[in-house]
């Protein structure tokens, strides 16, 4: 099948390769040209302006916000390329809002929108076993879901309104991000009465929490590995924001939310913005008294 694929990022690249791998005709695209060498390799196309990759049936994106998805897909010129009839493929975290306004502009030009967030880091994507949440015109749907396949190892019918995976992408990653301050606790108070944090993690894993969240975290956490970032840590500001504004909406107030942001805020102004969000970690052992050596 011919496939559009926009966004050679963290994420981008393993499934756009995936993609490629599996026999589909895919044309890549990103921002910052250069970054699809890994891609090509196994077949696909780099085309260095958006709207040959969105002249196709399918398209994918891997957008890291809602401000680079709407200027890549939803500005005038993007959305004349676009090929009525075709179905878009949002794998990115994106506020509900924005699937909102994505359903109205590619709807006016024969475009059938899906929301596909996806859970898993890179690893995860590199072995086609991402959790796909799938969202939107169930007839569009069935159309991707052999492409969601090839990049999941199950993809999960959440609703016929797009919004709604993003909803539940957008409240998996605060779980997420509550998990690793509760880690970041545990670990810093086993270190500063000089247990070993390492060992910690090892037991939780083994025995109350075993599982990606604890196994992959808990071990980065221990280790004070935040290198290469997985998911960079203004990402996971950004994710615990939606979760904020999401609850706002629903006059719902965040205690842990609200604290979480404070948390990322302190780790950005320390300079550890392109760190992986585990990186937080940092905030609470600094307030602990424990060096960065």
């Amino acid at each position: 099948m011919d496939v559009g694929f926009l966004g050679m990022g963290t994420m981008g690249q393993p499934m756009a390769r995936n993609l490629a791998r599996a026999g589909h005709a895919v044309k890549v695209w990103n921002r910052t040209p250069g970054r699809a060498a890994g891609v090509v390799d196994y077949g696909a196309t780099e085309v260095s302006a958006v709207s040959d990759a969105l002249h196709q049936p399918v398209v994918f994106s891997s957008l890291a916000d809602d401000r680079a998805f709407a200027e890549a897909v939803l500005s005038a010129p993007s959305l004349q390329a676009a090929q009525p009839g075709s179905v878009h493929v949002n794998l990115a975290t994106v506020s509900p809002g924005m699937s909102t306004e994505a359903v109205s502009a590619l709807g006016e030009r024969g475009i059938r929108y899906v929301a596909a967030p996806v859970f898993g880091r890179a690893e995860v994507a590199e072995a086609g076993e991402l959790t796909v949440l799938a969202a939107g015109d169930p007839t569009a749907v069935d159309e991707v879901a052999p492409l969601l396949a090839v990049i999941g190892r199950r993809t999960w019918r959440i609703g016929d309104d797009p919004k709604q995976a993003n909803v539940v992408k957008i409240l998996g990653n605060y779980l997420i991000a509550n998990a690793i301050q509760a880690m970041a606790e545990a670990t810093t108070v086993a270190e500063k009465v000089g247990g070993s944090p390492e060992l910690l993690m090892e037991v939780m894993n083994d025995s109350l929490f075993p599982g990606g969240v604890y196994g992959g975290y808990g071990k980065m956490i221990a280790q004070r590995n935040y290198e290469p970032a997985g998911f960079r840590l203004t990402l996971g500001l950004k994710d615990v924001r939606l979760a904020l504004s999401e609850a706002h909406d629903a006059r719902i107030g965040l205690l842990f939310g609200s604290a979480l942001e404070n948390v990322f805020l302190d780790a950005l102004a320390h300079g550890q913005a392109d760190q992986d969000w585990s990186a937080i970690t940092e905030s609470t052992r600094r307030r602990a008294g424990l060096t960065n050596d």
